[in-house]
């Protein structure tokens, strides 16, 4: 499978995401259940997504990682249902064990927030599998908490231009063929509020590259920002759903390939309006 597989042709992608965790960091613990996740991810297939992107350990600040054979536990069941009812999903992993699991229960993407980088044996798993991959950038001396600002001095979008080239080369060098590789600038991990929004006015940069580009802004803290600005404090990381909403627009309509988001339905009218509009009719 390549990525052109899963490219939606005249449009961006929509992602759907289900945490089938207990501390995931805007609905740990609702979708921990494999019925209910299973259900979850059949709900935002009719709001309008095309993949759902399944993850068995919470990444947000101040998580802690579970076991692998918990992580397995939790999204094999889930992967194997969709695939069964002919749904396209992704793993959230920085596990190769995980991933080969995922595989085996048929996922058609490999989506690791690590890049590759948090195990060992990651790259020769995304090759054997010869599934798509999705390489997210991440500057970190720790994998599996995203907390930190580690962009503070330096220029973020150079960064992270120069790590994709590292993350792209280590899984050529694996085997991953390049109509295999997707990459991911990994908003919110690590970066403060304007790191993000730097990467967000060089996305053209990024689209013009090599690689198709997935967006994950959805919930994050930054977007939080937008109504704090103002003096209106969030309740709820769902209410940064509007805003999420509005990079979805703005991605799709500067070439994203993809757009990872908790609440499909608003963004996949974001999606279809920038179609629209970029197709004139």
């Amino acid at each position: 499978m390549r990525v052109a597989d899963l490219t939606i042709p005249g449009r961006c992608a929509v992602m759907g995401i289900v945490n089938v965790t207990e501390d995931s960091f805007s609905d740990g613990g609702r979708y921990i259940d494999v019925d209910k996740a299973i259900a979850h991810a059949h709900e935002l297939i009719a709001a309008g997504a095309d993949i759902i992107d399944i993850g068995g350990e919470s990444t947000r600040p101040g998580a802690t990682r579970v076991d692998a054979e918990v992580e397995r536990d939790r999204v094999v069941p889930v992967i194997k249902a969709l695939a069964a009812d002919g749904i396209r999903t992704s793993v959230d992993t920085m596990r190769a064990s995980v991933a080969l699991a995922a595989a085996d229960a048929g996922v058609s993407l490999l989506n690791d927030v690590s890049g590759g980088l948090a195990d060992p044996d990651m790259y020769r798993v995304m090759a054997d599998t010869d599934l798509p991959v999705c390489l997210m950038h991440w500057k970190t001396v720790r994998f599996g908490d995203a907390a930190g600002t580690a962009h503070t001095s330096g220029d973020v979008v150079e960064d992270v231009h120069n790590v994709f080239k590292v993350l792209v080369d280590n899984a050529l060098k694996a085997g991953v063929k390049e109509d295999q590789i997707t990459l991911d600038p990994g908003l919110g991990f690590a970066k403060s509020a304007a790191d993000n929004w730097a990467l967000l006015k060089a996305l053209p940069e990024f689209v013009a590259g090599d690689y198709p580009i997935l967006v994950g802004a959805s919930r994050k803290r930054f977007l939080a920002g937008i109504r704090q600005d103002r003096g209106i404090e969030l309740a709820s990381p769902v209410e940064a759903d509007p805003a999420t909403a509005a990079v979805t627009a703005i991605s799709a309509q500067m070439g994203a390939w993809c757009v990872r988001v908790h609440e499909v339905g608003v963004s996949r009218d974001a999606v279809d309006v920038a179609a629209r509009w970029n197709a004139g009719e």
